[in-house]
Protein backbone atom coordinates (compact mmCIF):
# COMPACT_ATOMS: atom_id res chain seq x y z
CA UNK A 1 0.00 0.00 0.00
CA UNK A 2 1.44 3.22 -0.86
CA UNK A 3 1.95 5.69 2.83
CA UNK A 4 -0.01 8.81 2.40
CA UNK A 5 2.23 11.85 2.05
CA UNK A 6 2.97 13.55 5.39
CA UNK A 7 1.17 17.03 4.18
CA UNK A 8 -1.98 17.23 2.86
CA UNK A 9 -3.23 19.74 0.41
CA UNK A 10 -6.97 20.82 -0.58
CA UNK A 11 -7.40 23.63 -2.86
CA UNK A 12 -10.89 25.58 -1.59
CA UNK A 13 -10.57 27.16 -4.54
CA UNK A 14 -7.73 28.95 -6.73
CA UNK A 15 -6.35 31.25 -3.95
CA UNK A 16 -7.08 29.23 -0.85
CA UNK A 17 -5.42 25.86 0.27
CA UNK A 18 -6.54 24.11 3.09
CA UNK A 19 -3.07 21.91 4.39
CA UNK A 20 -3.25 19.14 6.97
CA UNK A 21 -0.50 17.19 8.55
CA UNK A 22 -1.04 13.40 8.50
CA UNK A 23 -2.06 11.91 11.83
CA UNK A 24 0.64 9.36 10.91
CA UNK A 25 3.07 12.39 10.97
CA UNK A 26 1.72 13.27 14.19
CA UNK A 27 -1.48 12.60 16.27
CA UNK A 28 -2.44 16.17 16.56
CA UNK A 29 -2.83 16.50 12.82
CA UNK A 30 -3.38 20.25 12.43
CA UNK A 31 -5.15 22.39 9.90
CA UNK A 32 -3.28 25.44 8.63
CA UNK A 33 -4.54 27.62 6.28
CA UNK A 34 -2.74 29.33 3.08
CA UNK A 35 -4.55 32.72 1.94
CA UNK A 36 -3.01 34.14 -1.11
CA UNK A 37 -4.45 37.67 -2.41
CA UNK A 38 -2.88 39.93 -5.14
CA UNK A 39 -0.12 40.90 -3.38
CA UNK A 40 0.48 39.04 -0.53
CA UNK A 41 -0.53 35.35 1.29
CA UNK A 42 -0.68 34.23 4.51
CA UNK A 43 -0.13 31.76 6.52
CA UNK A 44 -2.44 30.65 9.42
CA UNK A 45 -0.09 28.36 11.70
CA UNK A 46 3.01 26.11 10.81
CA UNK A 47 2.05 23.02 12.51
CA UNK A 48 3.37 20.16 15.02
CA UNK A 49 6.40 19.15 12.78
CA UNK A 50 9.70 21.09 12.62
CA UNK A 51 11.83 18.89 10.58
CA UNK A 52 11.48 20.13 6.48
CA UNK A 53 12.58 16.54 5.82
CA UNK A 54 9.70 14.81 7.94
CA UNK A 55 7.43 17.83 6.99
CA UNK A 56 7.90 19.95 3.93
CA UNK A 57 5.57 22.58 5.29
CA UNK A 58 7.61 25.71 3.37
CA UNK A 59 8.78 23.65 0.40
CA UNK A 60 5.04 22.83 -0.03
CA UNK A 61 3.32 26.72 0.70
CA UNK A 62 6.02 28.14 -1.57
CA UNK A 63 5.23 25.68 -4.73
CA UNK A 64 1.53 27.04 -4.19
CA UNK A 65 2.50 30.93 -4.27
CA UNK A 66 2.48 32.99 -7.62
CA UNK A 67 6.16 33.88 -8.66
CA UNK A 68 9.41 32.85 -9.31
CA UNK A 69 12.27 33.41 -7.66
CA UNK A 70 13.03 37.02 -6.60
CA UNK A 71 9.60 37.59 -7.82
CA UNK A 72 7.83 35.28 -5.45
CA UNK A 73 5.10 36.78 -3.46
CA UNK A 74 5.72 38.06 0.20
CA UNK A 75 4.09 35.81 2.83
CA UNK A 76 3.57 36.53 6.26
CA UNK A 77 3.54 33.72 8.72
CA UNK A 78 0.67 34.12 11.53
CA UNK A 79 -0.81 32.00 14.36
CA UNK A 80 -4.06 31.51 15.89
CA UNK A 81 -2.21 30.88 18.86
CA UNK A 82 1.15 29.89 20.67
CA UNK A 83 0.65 26.08 21.32
CA UNK A 84 3.60 24.02 20.02
CA UNK A 85 1.83 21.91 17.52
CA UNK A 86 0.49 25.24 15.35
CA UNK A 87 3.77 27.08 15.32
CA UNK A 88 6.86 23.81 15.28
CA UNK A 89 7.22 24.68 11.78
CA UNK A 90 8.24 28.77 12.12
CA UNK A 91 12.24 27.90 11.65
CA UNK A 92 11.27 26.46 8.18
CA UNK A 93 9.91 30.32 7.03
CA UNK A 94 12.86 32.52 9.55
CA UNK A 95 15.51 32.13 6.67
CA UNK A 96 13.41 32.66 3.60
CA UNK A 97 13.70 35.49 1.50
CA UNK A 98 10.09 37.07 1.43
CA UNK A 99 8.75 35.60 4.51
CA UNK A 100 7.60 37.46 7.49
CA UNK A 101 6.74 35.48 10.74
CA UNK A 102 4.33 36.79 13.07
CA UNK A 103 5.34 35.09 16.30
CA UNK A 104 2.34 34.00 18.78
CA UNK A 105 2.92 35.49 21.74
CA UNK A 106 1.11 38.13 23.21
CA UNK A 107 3.69 40.96 22.74
CA UNK A 108 4.46 39.96 18.96
CA UNK A 109 0.64 40.17 18.29
CA UNK A 110 -0.06 42.84 20.10
CA UNK A 111 2.37 44.47 18.59
CA UNK A 112 2.53 43.57 14.92
CA UNK A 113 -1.41 44.12 14.00
CA UNK A 114 -1.90 47.39 16.69
CA UNK A 115 -4.01 45.96 18.95
CA UNK A 116 -3.87 48.70 21.51
CA UNK A 117 -6.96 47.75 23.99
CA UNK A 118 -6.59 43.85 24.32
CA UNK A 119 -8.81 41.60 23.40
CA UNK A 120 -10.78 44.49 22.07
CA UNK A 121 -10.80 45.77 18.69
CA UNK A 122 -10.37 44.54 15.40
CA UNK A 123 -7.20 44.54 12.92
CA UNK A 124 -6.98 44.18 9.41
CA UNK A 125 -4.04 42.43 7.07
CA UNK A 126 -4.33 43.86 3.17
CA UNK A 127 -3.45 41.16 0.93
CA UNK A 128 -4.33 43.07 -2.04
CA UNK A 129 -7.31 42.75 -3.10
CA UNK A 130 -8.69 40.29 -0.27
CA UNK A 131 -9.22 42.08 3.86
CA UNK A 132 -8.85 39.01 6.51
CA UNK A 133 -10.18 40.84 9.87
CA UNK A 134 -8.04 39.90 12.69
CA UNK A 135 -10.08 39.03 16.21
CA UNK A 136 -8.97 38.55 19.68
CA UNK A 137 -10.39 35.30 21.27
CA UNK A 138 -8.06 34.51 24.43
CA UNK A 139 -9.80 31.70 26.79
CA UNK A 140 -7.81 28.81 25.14
CA UNK A 141 -4.51 30.66 25.04
CA UNK A 142 -3.72 34.34 26.43
CA UNK A 143 -2.62 35.35 22.76
CA UNK A 144 -5.39 33.61 20.63
CA UNK A 145 -6.54 35.21 17.70
CA UNK A 146 -9.51 34.08 14.71
CA UNK A 147 -9.62 35.09 11.12
CA UNK A 148 -12.30 36.32 9.22
CA UNK A 149 -11.97 35.85 5.50
CA UNK A 150 -14.07 38.86 3.91
CA UNK A 151 -13.42 37.45 0.26
CA UNK A 152 -14.75 33.86 1.14
CA UNK A 153 -16.60 34.41 4.34
CA UNK A 154 -14.41 31.87 5.65
CA UNK A 155 -13.62 32.07 9.65
CA UNK A 156 -10.35 30.35 11.14
CA UNK A 157 -11.28 29.64 14.57
CA UNK A 158 -7.62 27.56 15.87
CA UNK A 159 -8.32 25.76 18.63
CA UNK A 160 -10.52 28.53 20.45
CA UNK A 161 -13.96 26.25 18.81
CA UNK A 162 -13.36 23.47 17.16
CA UNK A 163 -15.18 19.63 16.22
CA UNK A 164 -14.14 18.15 19.32
CA UNK A 165 -12.51 18.44 22.73
CA UNK A 166 -13.11 22.42 23.77
CA UNK A 167 -9.35 23.17 25.91
CA UNK A 168 -10.11 26.13 28.11
CA UNK A 169 -7.30 27.96 29.87
CA UNK A 170 -9.34 31.12 31.78
CA UNK A 171 -12.93 30.41 31.11
CA UNK A 172 -14.50 34.03 31.70
CA UNK A 173 -11.96 35.27 29.06
CA UNK A 174 -13.20 32.27 26.89
CA UNK A 175 -16.56 33.29 27.43
CA UNK A 176 -16.21 36.87 26.95
CA UNK A 177 -14.08 35.89 23.05
CA UNK A 178 -17.70 34.08 22.29
CA UNK A 179 -19.40 36.85 23.01
CA UNK A 180 -17.04 38.96 21.07
CA UNK A 181 -17.24 36.49 18.13
CA UNK A 182 -20.97 36.09 18.38
CA UNK A 183 -21.21 39.92 18.06
CA UNK A 184 -18.36 40.23 14.89
CA UNK A 185 -20.33 37.08 13.01
CA UNK A 186 -23.99 38.12 13.50
CA UNK A 187 -24.46 40.17 10.68
CA UNK A 188 -21.53 39.15 8.50
CA UNK A 189 -21.72 35.74 5.56
CA UNK A 190 -20.22 33.16 7.12
CA UNK A 191 -19.66 29.97 4.39
CA UNK A 192 -17.82 27.98 6.98
CA UNK A 193 -16.42 27.93 10.25
CA UNK A 194 -12.73 25.86 10.01
CA UNK A 195 -10.53 24.78 13.26
CA UNK A 196 -7.34 23.51 13.93
CA UNK A 197 -8.34 20.33 14.24
CA UNK A 198 -10.79 17.76 13.72
CA UNK A 199 -11.66 15.01 17.01
CA UNK A 200 -14.61 13.44 16.23
CA UNK A 201 -16.32 11.06 14.30
CA UNK A 202 -19.50 11.75 11.85
CA UNK A 203 -21.42 10.17 15.01
CA UNK A 204 -20.40 12.91 17.47
CA UNK A 205 -18.27 10.49 19.05
CA UNK A 206 -14.36 11.86 20.63
CA UNK A 207 -11.31 10.23 19.49
CA UNK A 208 -9.67 8.57 22.31
CA UNK A 209 -6.43 11.49 22.86
CA UNK A 210 -3.68 10.98 21.15
CA UNK A 211 -4.76 8.34 18.41
CA UNK A 212 -3.45 8.16 15.46
CA UNK A 213 -6.33 6.52 13.60
CA UNK A 214 -9.59 8.12 13.09
CA UNK A 215 -11.76 5.89 11.07
CA UNK A 216 -14.78 7.38 10.09
CA UNK A 217 -13.63 11.44 11.02
CA UNK A 218 -16.21 13.69 10.21
CA UNK A 219 -15.52 16.63 8.07
CA UNK A 220 -13.79 19.71 8.90
CA UNK A 221 -15.95 22.54 8.92
CA UNK A 222 -18.81 23.72 10.89
CA UNK A 223 -21.39 26.40 10.65
CA UNK A 224 -22.17 29.78 11.62
CA UNK A 225 -25.18 28.42 12.99
CA UNK A 226 -22.38 26.33 15.33
CA UNK A 227 -20.78 29.64 15.92
CA UNK A 228 -24.03 31.45 17.14
CA UNK A 229 -24.27 28.59 19.80
CA UNK A 230 -20.40 28.74 21.08
CA UNK A 231 -21.66 31.51 24.37
CA UNK A 232 -24.64 28.82 25.08
CA UNK A 233 -22.65 25.99 25.44
CA UNK A 234 -20.17 27.73 27.39
CA UNK A 235 -22.12 29.17 29.47
CA UNK A 236 -23.30 25.48 30.95
CA UNK A 237 -19.58 24.72 31.74
CA UNK A 238 -19.21 23.93 35.54
CA UNK A 239 -15.13 24.85 35.52
CA UNK A 240 -13.57 21.33 35.25
CA UNK A 241 -15.47 19.18 32.83
CA UNK A 242 -18.50 19.23 30.74
CA UNK A 243 -20.30 17.05 27.57
CA UNK A 244 -22.53 19.99 26.87
CA UNK A 245 -24.63 20.06 23.56
CA UNK A 246 -22.49 17.62 21.35
CA UNK A 247 -19.25 19.03 22.68
CA UNK A 248 -16.05 17.74 25.86
CA UNK A 249 -15.06 21.32 27.20
CA UNK A 250 -12.21 20.88 29.28
CA UNK A 251 -10.60 23.48 31.56
CA UNK A 252 -7.05 22.00 31.46
CA UNK A 253 -5.45 24.44 34.49
CA UNK A 254 -8.33 23.18 36.85
CA UNK A 255 -8.62 19.53 35.28
CA UNK A 256 -4.65 19.54 35.96
CA UNK A 257 -4.74 20.49 40.10
CA UNK A 258 -7.81 17.70 40.33
CA UNK A 259 -5.42 15.38 38.96
CA UNK A 260 -2.96 16.22 40.97
CA UNK A 261 -4.95 16.23 44.17
CA UNK A 262 -5.94 12.93 43.16
CA UNK A 263 -2.55 11.61 42.58
CA UNK A 264 -1.66 13.24 46.41
CA UNK A 265 -4.40 11.64 47.83
CA UNK A 266 -3.73 8.40 46.30
CA UNK A 267 -0.47 8.67 47.80
CA UNK A 268 -0.96 9.50 50.66
CA UNK A 269 -3.50 6.73 51.42
CA UNK A 270 -0.99 4.19 49.67
CA UNK A 271 1.56 5.19 52.14
CA UNK A 272 -1.00 5.07 54.77
CA UNK A 273 -1.62 1.08 53.86
CA UNK A 274 1.81 0.49 53.55
CA UNK A 275 2.58 1.95 57.16
CA UNK A 276 -0.68 0.30 58.75
CA UNK A 277 0.98 -3.00 57.06
CA UNK A 278 4.43 -2.28 58.77
CA UNK A 279 3.15 -1.95 62.04
CA UNK A 280 0.76 -4.91 61.30
CA UNK A 281 3.99 -6.98 60.21
CA UNK A 282 5.66 -5.87 63.51
CA UNK A 283 3.16 -6.62 66.26
CA UNK A 284 2.23 -9.87 64.35
CA UNK A 285 6.19 -10.52 65.27
CA UNK A 286 6.60 -8.99 68.61
CA UNK A 287 3.85 -11.58 69.41
CA UNK A 288 5.21 -15.11 67.88
CA UNK A 289 8.21 -13.70 69.99
CA UNK A 290 6.54 -13.50 72.71
CA UNK A 291 4.60 -17.01 72.53
CA UNK A 292 8.21 -18.62 71.68
CA UNK A 293 9.57 -17.09 74.98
Amino acid sequence: MKPHPPLEVHAYNDHTYILRENLCATFEAPFMYLLVGSSKALLIDTGDVADPKRMPLAQTVMRLLPGEGASKMPLIVVHTHGHLDHRAGDPQFEHLPGATVVYADLDHVRSYFHFADWPNGLAQVDLGGRIIDVLPVPGHYPSHIAFYDRTTGLFFSGDFFLPGRLLIDDTAEDQASAKRVVDFVANRPVSQVLGGHVEMDRAGNTFPFGSTYHPGERALPMSKADLLRLPAILDGFNGLYAEHDGFTIIHQPHEMMALGVAALVILVLAIALVVWLVRRWKRARRRRALALA
